[in-house]
């Protein structure tokens, strides 16, 4: 229990000068010339990724989206489970963000397994600092502390409540089950130790239901 569950990017592109019809689809400022996209296997852990990007690089999420049903029934083989795109001034800038993405994506957003059989995914994830991407999101000031937390729905619900008793940490973002990928999730705000306890808490939760589901 508790491996590690690393994800993985599936295909990365760099475009140095979008088509200017292109460009006004998407809503680009006339200053974001370059686009990064990219697609992986896991979606969460993608979102907070790309949102290291807009800490490490002059980058903008500009769009972002799970599919549905999740990875294991994409459209393609490098489809996965969600598409990024990141706008910025330049290929170089585009390059850093997507290099700060892929490398926060396969060290750092790590799901973890409940069980031995690593049939139970979560993601217990806390990040000290948010960028400008989960601030806007979230509605939170940049570089707040926050719990990004996601399993699935009822190991997610429970762990939730234990997470929102557990530390002093406020509700930001809540998705009720399920999402687009049968999941649900939530992420608090707080201090980043408030933050830890309730990921913390999350976790046991998530744990506990792993070991014992039925029971009330």
């Amino acid at each position: 229990m508790l491996d590690p569950i690393p994800a993985n990017a599936l295909a990365v592109r760099l475009i140095p000068s979008v088509a200017p019809e292109y460009a006004r689809q998407l809503g680009l400022r006339p200053d974001q010339r370059s686009l990064g996209l990219l697609t992986a296997d896991n979606d969460d852990a993608t979102y907070v990724s790309i949102d290291e990007a807009t800490k490490m690089a002059d980058v903008e999420v500009v769009y972002a989206h799970s599919f549905y049903a999740g990875a294991r029934h994409a459209s393609g083989p490098l489809s996965g489970e969600i598409i990024a795109l990141l706008a910025g001034p330049n290929p170089a800038e585009v390059r850093a963000g997507l290099d700060a993405a892929l490398r926060y994506l396969s060290t750092r957003a790590l799901w973890y397994s409940a069980n031995a059989e690593g049939t139970i995914a979560f993601f217990p994830h806390v990040i000290s600092q948010t960028g400008r991407y989960l601030s806007q999101l979230c509605g939170v000031p940049v570089g707040s502390p926050i719990a990004y937390l996601i399993a699935p729905p009822l190991e997610g619900v429970y762990g939730l409540d234990a997470a929102l008793k557990a530390a002093d940490v406020q509700l930001a973002s809540y998705t009720p089950p399920p999402s687009e990928t049968n999941f649900m999730g939530a992420v608090l705000t707080g201090t980043q130790s408030a933050c830890q306890a309730a990921a913390l808490a999350f976790q046991d939760a998530v744990l506990e239901v792993a070991r014992r589901p039925i029971e009330y």
